[in-house]
């Protein structure tokens, strides 16, 4: 054998290992990629379900927020009005205070114009039973 045919056998020996390696090498890709489109063919799938579940939870939040609308604009009513309430009571209190009726009359005052009151209505009821009283006899 010439050393020119030795150098083709060993050259054709090593093409063969490498397309030998190499093929391998692509069945073993094919295979990995065949499970990475199972999975994601998977994920796919599953992915679906739950988009399809967030569509019936968002319809879901949205009827019941439909429905919660009327109360919460029935609160904002209410808390405008409480503010306007305020606002005049504030302004009531002002005026009063501000007015000679206030200035003359102290807390002291207020407490013994109802006392005056009380009293002569207990002593317009004491006559009323006392005359009752002497009728009846």
């Amino acid at each position: 054998m010439e050393p020119g045919q030795l150098a083709l056998i060993i050259f054709a020996v090593a093409f063969l290992l490498l397309v030998l390696f190499i093929g391998m090498f692509l069945f073993k890709i094919a295979r990995s990629l065949d499970v990475i489109t199972l999975d994601v063919d998977t994920l796919a799938r599953s992915s679906n379900e739950i988009l399809g579940n967030a569509n019936t939870l968002l319809n879901d939040v949205n009827g019941k927020v439909k429905n919660l609308d009327p109360a919460v604009q029935a609160v904002a009513d209410l808390s405008e009005t409480v503010s306007q309430l305020n606002a005049s009571v504030q302004n009531v209190t002002n005026k009063f205070s501000s007015s000679k009726v206030a200035k003359t009359a102290s807390a002291s005052g207020v407490a013994a114009a109802f006392a005056k009151k009380a009293t002569s209505a207990a002593v317009n009821k004491y006559k009323t039973n006392k005359s009752m009283k002497k009728e009846s006899k």
